[in-house]
């Protein structure tokens, strides 16, 4: 009697067993961050109109981003260690609802960190925009390189591939714009600004900052500021 096939049938059963738990982790990897947004929006309902800033660790460690855009309402929907398509799969629940006026994206250091391709983080940030623009069709948003950092040193080509994939892209879409820090961000030896760094030579100081504040306030200003 061959008892292979059962045996085979039973391994794919166990391998689509492994991989749906798989996939279920992470989808819900960041539930407890998302459900901590939407239960502060029912406490505090966020401002409508709003400039919205999404994305990785950036973004969620940018403690002073109300202050550093003075009389215009903003946003902090920032989770660490996300990447561009976690963005797109809560955007539903963190960006859409809010209606905001400007979205401004920095995601894809963790993509890259994590093994993505260039086109497949340009592809990513395709698919969060055709999301949002779904249901907001006319929304500008902007896209924050992918900064240059001491950790990721090593993957420097792959992040500036990927930055020249996006800002081409960006061209070719309608209030897609593509905004270059990777390039101020270097020092004059072309390596990382290390004062910009933290030690852990990955997330940004004040003064890291400071400097993003510099190169994004036209942009928010024109895109993001005054009455409609």
């Amino acid at each position: 009697m061959n008892h292979s096939a059962p045996r085979l049938t039973l391994c794919a059963l166990t391998l689509l067993t492994l991989f749906t738990r798989a996939a279920s982790a992470a989808e819900g990897k960041f539930e407890k961050e998302i459900a901590a947004f939407e239960a502060a929006d029912k406490k505090q309902p966020p401002p409508r109109d709003a400039v919205l800033f999404i994305g990785s660790s950036s973004i969620r460690m940018w403690k002073s981003l109300a202050e550093d855009f003075p009389g215009i309402p903003v946003i902090n929907r920032g989770f660490g260690g996300s990447q561009i398509a976690d963005s797109t799969m809560y955007a539903d629940r963190i960006a859409i609802p809010y209606h905001p006026r400007l979205i401004v994206m920095y995601a894809g250091d963790n993509d890259i960190g994590g093994g993505k391709t260039p086109q497949q983080v340009r592809d990513n940030f395709k698919a969060f925009v055709d999301k949002v623009r779904s249901a907001q069709p006319d929304v500008p948003i902007d896209y924050i390189s992918i900064k240059p950092s001491i950790k990721r040193w090593a993957l420097v080509d792959k992040i500036k591939e990927a930055n020249a994939l996006i800002e081409q892209y960006a061209k070719s879409e309608k209030n897609v714009t593509y905004i270059d820090c990777f390039t101020p961000m270097l020092g004059p030896d072309g390596k990382p600004r290390p004062e910009l760094l933290r030690p852990d030579g990955l997330h940004m100081t004040p003064e890291g900052y400071k400097l993003w504040v510099s190169i994004l306030t036209p942009y928010v200003k024109a895109q993001g500021g005054g009455e409609k």
